[in-house]
């Protein structure tokens, strides 16, 4: 069995994460659609599976999907060229381990193979997928830490408060519809610049 199974319909993706778990002494096998990739599962399945969300086929977040409901101790990282709060929420609410935005740093992203290795002689339960979620944008490495957090802080009851300068959106993670994508059954009261999440 191999432990991580990389799945991109990008050759150079593969590529690059096999010398780089080769380098490490990581064994991995790559996949080039998550069909492949779902074929293989009826055999055996992964310790980490990376996957790319956009792909010919099924999509990674469909790959997710199914792993997770076959093997949910299973940690799956998705990657995506498109930096969206939707792909982020949906593949958090999906379960998945982490969320890897593209470009990415090769030793970054060996680290985060690393932490989901051990996660994965862990249990852990799945999440209930997305059903919707509201249209934020961002490529942006700190847009990239908010699309994590509220994908993490959609699971949780805590009481969130948002800070940051004028102009920065935190009127749009305030806004009902938005809180109502991420939270199960609807938003909490918002009151002036800090909202409840």
């Amino acid at each position: 069995m191999m432990p991580v199974w990389i799945v991109d319909d990008d050759r150079s993706i593969r590529w690059v994460f096999e010398k780089a778990l080769e380098r490490e002494g990581i064994a991995c096998s790559a996949f080039s659609s998550a069909q492949d990739a779902l074929d293989a599962l009826h055999d055996q399945a992964p310790e980490v599976l990376i996957s790319d969300i956009r792909m010919p086929g099924p999509s990674g977040l469909e790959l997710l999907q199914t792993v997770k409901s076959q093997h949910p101790s299973v940690p799956v990282i998705v990657m995506t060229a498109y930096s969206d709060l939707e792909s982020a929420v949906a593949a958090f609410q999906g379960g998945a381990y982490e969320y890897l935005p593209k470009p990415f740093d090769v030793d970054q992203a060996v680290d985060l193979i690393r932490r989901a290795l051990d996660e994965s002689r862990r249990d852990h339960g799945a999440v209930e997928p997305l059903e919707q979620a509201p249209e934020i944008l961002g490529q942006a490495a700190a847009m990239q830490e908010v699309f994590r957090a509220i994908g993490r802080l959609s699971q949780s009851s805590a009481t969130v408060l948002i800070t940051g300068e004028s102009g920065t959106g935190k009127e749009l993670l305030e806004r009902k519809d938005v809180q109502t994508a991420y939270l199960d059954g609807g938003g909490k009261d918002t009151v002036g610049h800090g909202a409840r999440l």
